[in-house]
């Protein structure tokens, strides 16, 4: 897959693993959550470019902006509770913000 906002999405997935490693068992719930929304927004963009109409792949490429705005709820949650430094927050937010910024453009793209 050739997308750079897919290649982009692995490293985000990858970082939300590494910090939450440390999560105390009382936070499995968001831990789990920020995981699943992580990975969704990897697993929508590939699904999606498979799928033959710009229609299909614009509803899984928003499905995937969702997910990456409930990552950064969950971000956000984390680091309200000293779960996270706050140099892990703002490097989770640059690249949050980065990502919706991609998925934004190629959504806008197949619009038109």
């Amino acid at each position: 897959m050739d997308f750079t906002v897919y290649k982009e999405s692995k490293v985000y997935y990858r970082k939300c693993i590494s910090i939450t490693r440390n999560f105390s068992r009382i936070y499995w719930e968001l831990k789990d959550q920020l995981l699943r929304a992580a990975l969704s927004v990897c697993l929508n963009i590939a699904e999606g470019s498979a799928k033959y109409s710009d229609k299909d792949f614009k509803r899984y490429l928003e499905n995937s902006l969702g997910s990456i705005n409930e990552c950064f709820a969950c971000i956000d949650i984390a680091f309200e509770n000293e779960l996270i430094s706050n140099e892990d927050f703002l490097i989770l937010k640059t690249m949050s913000e980065s990502v919706a910024k991609q998925l934004g453009g190629l959504i806008k793209k197949l619009r038109n």
